[in-house]
């Protein structure tokens, strides 16, 4: 995310972060890289020239002269004005209503809206336990209709059904009122884009916002468009009071201009990224966080959070007593560690939010096979449980049925046995020298070439 914006920034600042006396000539200096990275990043061009005057007018000043470290100062201002573009602190939902509380989504086609309006409802049912419903007002795709029905089936949503021949306030008053005799918590009205800002669009999405009188009103854009998007959502903040922004395909985005842009230039506070395709791939917007990860300091907080909502406690809790007990690390142990690490967003996502480990996470995506989680699960799962027990039993014959079950090769099923080899390894460590020896044993894996001795980023191959 953001990589290249994220690599020009923090080499910028990294060069005079170590200096002990800061000057007006190398402070225009790294501003000048500063503005240089801004701007091919797409930021808006006002943007560029706020946060640059506002970061020189406080580098000049007593905070950095007076410091012991100038430097370190000056970093702090530069992370301190990036928080304060994008927002400085998160602003979630405002639900407190009476339910139903409505959510009505407004953006271009092919933004995202109606996988955001998925992705929404589920993170309302499991994170705030919320009874959600969702409706689609979008009567000039029929395939986007059916596209919420399926997705609303997946996060476990209520449906209110709609077809191409009704009116979408009609469809949108009507989906109230069922909420309302649901008792639902929420009600999330999807809407139509288009492929371009035009009258008739924004006078039908007007006419709906008037029926429903929504307590927060999003618009939601694809990050990628860069500058764009904060131009697009300028235009929408016009025409409908909106509440919040949620940016999608931010995981894709490597320049970053729109998360700097969108809330200088609508005034609009960025509620969520979209970080990926699956419905659970949405997060609310940190600003601080987000930051942090710009200038190589990694988001170990958005880590944490992940691992305390995706991380069953129960599995955990049993193989750490496994473990201390002395029991085999086993393939279904490792099974259930695949799934875990996939659940959050896999060794590329968990390396992504950790300091200094931008580049390594961008070696490993350009590297790494994305389906390679998926075909060693399938791998396992072709095994017997005995196989799964004793993996040293799976040779000749059995490597071949494995293989031939689960769509692979025995070359990967060799690969595979030999990481968990190498886990079962660090395992042992765990129980007999605690966590330190652990991770020396971790330290000499990555040293020859990634974690659990799995080879170096080109190695990824499964």
């Amino acid at each position: 995310m953001f990589q290249s914006l994220s690599d020009r920034l923090s080499g910028t600042l990294r060069s005079i972060s170590g200096k002990a006396r800061l000057t007006e000539d190398n402070i225009q200096e790294t501003l000048r890289e500063v503005r240089m990275a801004l701007l091919e990043a797409d930021v808006a061009l006002p943007v560029v020239k706020e946060f640059v005057d506002a970061v020189k007018q406080r580098a000049l000043g007593q905070e950095v002269m007076k410091s012991l470290s100038p430097g370190q100062a000056f970093l702090k201002i530069v992370q301190s004005e990036l928080e304060a573009t994008m927002g400085t602190a998160n602003e979630g939902l405002d639900l407190a209503v009476t339910p139903p509380a409505v959510i009505l989504m407004a953006g271009l086609q092919g933004a995202g809206k109606t996988t955001t309006v998925a992705k929404l409802a589920k993170l309302l049912i499991e994170r705030d336990r919320k009874k959600v419903m969702v409706v689609s007002a979008d009567v000039y795709r029929p395939a986007a209709i059916e596209q919420l029905q399926t997705l609303a089936g997946e996060v476990g949503a209520g449906f209110f059904p709609s077809d191409t021949g009704q009116q979408p306030v009609d469809i949108a008053k009507a989906a109230l009122e069922h909420a309302r005799i649901q008792f639902s918590d929420v009600l999330i009205v999807d809407t139509a884009g288009r492929l371009a800002i035009d009258a008739a669009m924004m006078e039908e999405i007007k006419v709906v916002h008037a029926a429903l009188k929504p307590v927060e009103t999003l618009f939601v854009v694809d990050a990628m468009t860069g500058q764009d998007a904060a131009n697009t959502a300028r235009a929408f903040g016009e025409a409908l009071p909106l509440t919040g922004v949620v940016l999608t395909k931010v995981d894709a985005d490597t320049r970053g201009g729109a998360a700097l842009s969108v809330r200088s230039v609508t005034g609009k506070p960025i509620k969520f990224l979209g970080v990926g395709e699956k419905t659970a791939a949405l997060d609310p917007f940190h600003p601080d966080r987000l930051a942090s990860r710009i200038l190589g300091m990694g988001d170990v907080l958005s880590l944490i959070e992940e691992a305390e909502q995706k991380v069953d406690k129960d599995k955990a809790a049993r193989l750490a007593r496994k473990v201390k007990k002395g029991g085999r690390f086993d393939l279904e142990d490792f099974r259930d560690q695949l799934q875990q690490m996939n659940s959050m967003g896999g060794i590329t996502g968990m390396l992504d939010k950790l300091p200094g480990m931008g580049n390594v996470a961008q070696m490993a995506q350009q590297n790494m096979d994305a389906k390679m989680f998926a075909r060693m699960e399938a791998m396992i799962n072709s095994m017997t449980v005995d196989e799964r027990r004793r993996p040293e039993t799976i040779q000749g014959s059995r490597k071949r049925r494995i293989t031939r079950g689960s769509g692979t090769q025995v070359q990967d099923l060799n690969r595979l046995l030999k990481q968990h080899k190498q886990m079962q390894k660090m395992m042992k460590k765990m129980k007999g020298g605690g966590m330190q020896k652990m991770m020396r044993g971790l330290g000499g894996a990555l040293g020859q070439g990634g974690p659990g001795g799995m080879g170096g980023p080109g190695d990824f191959r499964l």
